[in-house]
């Protein structure tokens, strides 16, 4: 027997916490329904559902349930995974590719030593190979200053206070603090900030909140402001994007 795929499922509830781990296999994470948050380095990855992330082997990863959340993850042999690339990165699931992981899953693993099995393991890596990556992360400072006001926001996206308001609680002037969201992020402070702000309502509009209330989740004065800045990012409107669960 030569594993090269092996599968996983489970359903976890709001607030639920898969503490930080790594596997010596490379890991698909799949939100099959729900949204999640996972937290892998310096990067926060915020995954809608039909969408997923790709964490290579050894790396570090933890991951929140945002509302109900079902996960269906692929593990991948080291062998298989050096194809993929070392980098973590989002991928937009297709029809077919959702129809391979939940088959796997189903399987429970793949035996590269069997013509069938070996066969499906080749068109999987095709389809993660052509796979769209999806802008669904956003890069934490590792100051402590800058680190504070970055939790903050990560609590309450739609925080209205300033950068000289946000400074105050940190210890830091309102210049040293853009300057380290510059150096640790690669964004200025105002940037960050509305990429924050998007990951958040591409989580909301995952769990079924309507445009709207994603908008105001997020602090967006107006829906339409919310609707031109989405499609900026990922390319569709927030309905559409919502909408595509392939279910």
């Amino acid at each position: 027997m030569t594993l090269e795929v092996r599968s996983a499922a489970a359903t976890y509830y709001a607030g639920h916490h898969i503490e930080a781990h790594s596997h010596p296999w490379g890991q698909v994470i799949y939100a099959a329904e729900g949204a999640m948050r996972v937290k892998i380095g310096d990067r926060l990855w915020i995954v809608p559902p039909a969408r997923a992330v790709w964490a290579p082997p050894q790396v570090t990863h933890e991951i929140h349930a945002h509302g109900t959340f079902t996960m269906r993850t692929l593990y991948l042999s080291p062998r298989l995974s050096a194809s993929l690339g070392k980098e973590c990165h989002g991928l937009d699931v297709g029809p077919l590719l959702r129809e391979l992981i939940l088959h796997i899953v189903t399987a429970g693993m793949l035996d590269s030593a069997k013509a069938e099995q070996r066969r499906l393991i080749s068109v999987l890596l095709d389809q993660l190979r052509s796979t769209t990556a999806l802008p669904l992360s956003i890069r934490l400072p590792a100051d402590r200053r800058a680190r504070l006001v970055a939790e903050r926001l990560q609590h309450n996206p739609a925080d209205a206070a300033d950068v000289a308001e946000l400074a105050k609680h940190t210890g830091a002037s309102a210049r040293t603090l853009q300057r380290l969201f510059r150096s640790e992020t690669g964004m200025r402070f105002g940037e960050w900030r509305q990429r924050l702000r998007m990951l958040h309502a591409v989580a909301h509009l995952g769990s079924g909140a309507s445009v709207s209330a994603a908008a105001e989740h997020a602090g967006y004065a107006t829906a339409s402001a919310f609707i031109a800045a989405f499609r900026k990012l990922l390319g569709a409107t927030p309905t559409r994007f919502r909408h595509k669960k392939f279910s």
